[in-house]
């Protein structure tokens, strides 16, 4: 067969085993009706009436948005220019940053995970991943033809540190340059969040790798807006000003979930190091691509977030904080269940998902389906099945630890 695609590509079609469960999900909720189906699949918050959350306060300033200025092009391929100033300030918050930075507008918090990995890594070289992760991290490392490595998550209910100082330093070794990943806040898909004592320890590991070479972390913060303590979701950033001068960070912004605007794709990455011109170098790469790749992000979706996050920042968290209080019951009735009938999951600390540990695949595979059954929707991930509690109504969630309980003892 002719090939029309390039030789080094992985063409293997594509499998989204969250949508593909969540098809199956809503075709059982228009058979059966809604009350009869427990969907924990997609990762977007839903209220208490089983619909999607859209903040007033988020909606109503952009509905006001001429449209003109909806359809023009934004001031630059890198973002308009107060867009780029207040993500930085939203993001550091009170927190002082003794480090040179800049900010480049994305298609959400994925465009600034994808672009970096295009433009640090070199075509064969791996980054480093953790072992439970989205699923899209090895995705985008394909189509960059990169390798991925992964360390492991977790050790005796904390963070496997001494897993990530081997797989970094191995990583380092091999290719004189490390490029590695860290979901934090509200990991996805476990709902960990580092202590800052973690984080001082990664970035000792950072900066030890840093003497044989570049190293670059990824800080994924898609969630980090809707964790338990926002006052404390930034405390960890300090640790950044412990950096040596050739570690660099890009803190990849989702300014699409912080909005409740997941299909308004809008986002930032934070470019973070010592030097300006480490900083300036890897911003002009990263100018160059969002003109080759994505052109500019909606123009809106960025004036709105300025206006929502100053301006309107009242009446914003006082509908944030409402549903992260929500979302809060919702996780603390299913952890305080699981523990009762001894259903095991990862640390959770706060986020949108709880993630089951379970660890053999051919039982998870089992496990999954005997769920489904039940008319119980979950997504399998790596070492285990994660449940968005996000999506879940008080009700829904009360007792449902209990249901998979049984079924998992049922199968066994």
């Amino acid at each position: 067969m002719t090939r029309f695609i390039k030789q080094k590509i992985d063409d293997t079609p594509i499998a989204d085993n969250v949508f593909a469960v969540v098809s199956l999900a809503k075709k059982a909720k228009a058979e059966l009706g809604n009350d009869k189906v427990i969907d924990a699949t997609i990762g977007a918050l839903y209220d208490e009436e089983g619909e999607l959350v859209a903040f007033q306060s988020v909606y109503q300033p952009y509905n006001r948005i001429k449209n003109n200025e909806k359809a023009t092009y934004a001031q630059s391929f890198s973002g308009n220019a107060d867009y780029r100033k207040q993500v930085y300030n939203w993001i550091k918050q009170d927190i002082n940053l003794d480090l040179c930075h800049s900010v480049i507008a994305t298609p959400g918090g994925s465009g600034a995970v994808s672009t970096t990995m295009s433009d640090i890594l070199d075509e064969g070289q791996s980054v480093v991943l953790p072992e439970i992760a989205w699923g899209s991290y090895k995705l985008m490392a394909t189509m960059n033809n990169l390798k991925a490595k992964t360390y492991s998550l977790f050790k005796d209910g904390r963070f496997h540190i001494e897993s990530f100082r081997e797989v970094c330093l191995s990583v380092m070794e091999e290719q004189g340059k490390l490029l590695v990943v860290v979901n934090d806040p509200c990991h996805n898909p476990t709902g960990y969040s580092l202590s800052k004592s973690e984080w001082e320890a990664v970035i000792e590991i950072l900066n030890t790798c840093g003497e044989q070479g570049p190293v670059i972390l990824l800080n994924d913060i898609a969630y980090i807006d809707f964790s338990y303590d926002f006052k404390q979701s930034r405390a960890y950033l300090e640790t950044f000003n412990q950096i040596s001068d050739n570690v660099m960070i890009v803190v990849a912004f989702s300014s699409s979930k912080t909005l409740t605007a997941y299909g308004l794709r809008c986002g930032a990455a934070v470019i973070l190091a010592k030097s300006a011109a480490n900083v300036r170098q890897v911003e002009i790469v990263m100018e160059k691509s969002a003109r080759a790749i994505w052109s500019n992000i909606p123009n809106a979706a960025m004036e709105n977030f300025v206006y929502v996050t100053s301006e309107g920042l009242e009446p914003y968290m006082g509908e944030k904080d409402y549903f992260v209080s929500l979302l809060e019951q919702r996780s603390k009735i299913f952890t305080e269940e699981a523990a009762i009938v001894g259903l095991k999951h990862y640390p959770y600390k706060e986020g949108f998902f709880v993630t089951l540990e379970v660890c053999d695949a051919n039982f998870k595979d089992k496990f999954h389906k005997a769920c489904m059954e039940e008319q119980i929707y979950t997504v399998q991930v790596n070492k285990g099945i994660r449940v968005a509690l996000c999506s879940l109504n008080i009700e829904k969630t009360r007792g449902l630890a209990k249901k998979m309980k049984i079924i998992m003892d049922r199968i066994s």
